[in-house]
């Protein structure tokens, strides 16, 4: 557990612990829904393995992505406005909790109500991850980011790790029952709700809301308005955030489409691909609460570097693999390289964000994220269906946006940026 130095003067580590918390919880629905089971079972089972399956899934989430980056800046503009950013996290909470146990009425052919459902779970979802990424520079100390963000990222790969390992379990069993996806799956989706609603308990019973309602704030577009006509000022922060944009493609191409690769391209069984998964999240837990030390100790540039660089090392391998060991090898590094990427970004616009308005940067941080994860999964779905189902030049062509987000990296001085963000504006 972390220590107090780490954290700002008023917070205490089990304010903290509640925090992550969240990440903990959210995380489950990630694993199981988006990454292990579900995407598997929907391109199996409920699309019935047609041409269009993998496209039709990278489509729905597009377009649960697009409606976040068209709403995230708002949302985020609003809730500071109001020192309403807990209230709007309870109400994200509710609707992902709700149209994940939605999921247990989908059956074989169910296209479109199975569509309905994840864009709005994962809009939910969306909404809520950028909430709770705002509580970060209320918590942290501003040298302490990288590895205060590593915990909550750490916890978070722990929650997913618990849930899919419930999953698991449960699959195991309703299998030797000689049970069907068709009869499990569901179950645990009604698993991945519950325990999601459970572990977020804490965050809403200690978590404070430190932000004060600004009664001169304006609404929400007259505030998101200003900030983009003060872009300039935000200069190092706006890069990265288009940093952010290329890299997050390809990482959230590899989340969405994982287990669609090992199953297809690697010919894993679904009880391989949750074991490979549970195994994954583990390094990911690994990769997150160890190299935010790192990120403090070197700078916050450097590491990100290392970690894109990973990025490209995995995309190779993965590439290359033609047995199950390199695979494995691959897949792991893809967890190290996703843990630190995801609590290293997370860390930078949090040191880079204005006080005050740390809920309507994360919005923006949340926009640059949901649109990269609109044409990162969408780019390996269309090349998969031009080409007849080719995944190995799918994974390819999605590395691609790694090799951009590394370059884009140059010229941001991240010192400059938080002289920026701590100037009136």
């Amino acid at each position: 557990m972390p220590k107090a130095g780490a954290l700002a003067p008023d917070v205490k580590l089990r304010e903290v612990w509640a925090w992550s918390m969240y990440d903990f919880a959210n995380s489950g629905y990630t694993t199981v829904v988006i990454t292990a089971v579900y995407n598997a079972f929907f391109v199996a089972v409920v699309a019935g393995r047609a041409p269009w399956a993998t496209f039709a899934w990278t489509a729905a989430l597009s377009v649960s992505y697009l409606a976040v980056l068209l709403s995230a800046p708002l949302v985020g503009a609003w809730a500071d406005a109001h020192a309403a950013k807990k209230r709007l996290l309870l109400v994200a909470t509710a609707g992902c909790v709700l149209f994940t146990a939605a999921l247990t009425l989908v059956g074989p052919g169910a296209v479109a109500l199975a569509v309905v459902f994840i864009v709005l779970s994962n809009l939910f979802f969306s909404v809520g991850e950028n909430l709770i990424a705002a509580f970060l520079p209320e918590l942290a100390d501003s040298r302490a980011m990288g590895r205060v963000s590593g915990w909550g990222w750490a916890f978070g790969y722990l929650g997913g790790l618990v849930s899919l390992g419930i999953s698991l379990i449960y699959i195991t069993w309703a299998q030797g029952a000689g049970q069907t996806a068709i009869q499990f799956v569901p179950v645990t989706m009604l698993i991945t709700a519950v325990m999601f609603a459970l572990c977020a308990t804490p965050t809403f019973l200690f978590l404070k809301e430190r932000a004060v309602p600004q009664a001169r704030a304006g609404k929400a577009w007259t505030r998101v308005l200003h900030t983009l006509r003060h872009a300039q000022q935000y200069r190092d922060l706006r890069r990265f955030l288009v940093c952010i944009l290329f890299y997050q493609a390809g990482i959230m191409a590899v989340i969405a489409l994982a287990a669609i690769y090992a199953q297809e391209a690697m010919k894993f069984t679904q009880q391989q691909t949750i074991v490979l998964v549970l195994v994954v999240n583990v390094t990911a837990a690994i990769g997150a609460f160890s190299f935010g030390y790192l990120q403090d100790a070197i700078g916050h540039m450097r590491a990100m570097a290392l970690i894109l660089s990973g990025w490209i090392v995995m995309i190779a391998l993965a590439y290359f693999a033609d047995d199950a060991p390199t695979f494995w090898v691959a897949a792991n590094l893809a967890g190290l390289c996703m843990g630190s990427s995801q609590a290293a970004g997370r860390a930078i616009v949090g040191y880079l964000s204005p006080r005050t308005r740390e809920a309507e940067f994360f919005g923006l941080w949340g926009l640059a994220v949901k649109a990269a994860s609109i044409f990162g999964p969408l780019t390996y779905g269309v090349v998969t269906w031009m080409f007849e189902g080719d995944h190995r030049l799918g994974i390819l062509t999605v590395g691609a946006y790694f090799v951009v987000g590394l370059l884009l990296l140059a010229g941001i001085d991240v010192e400059r940026g938080r002289r920026a963000a701590l100037q009136p504006g």
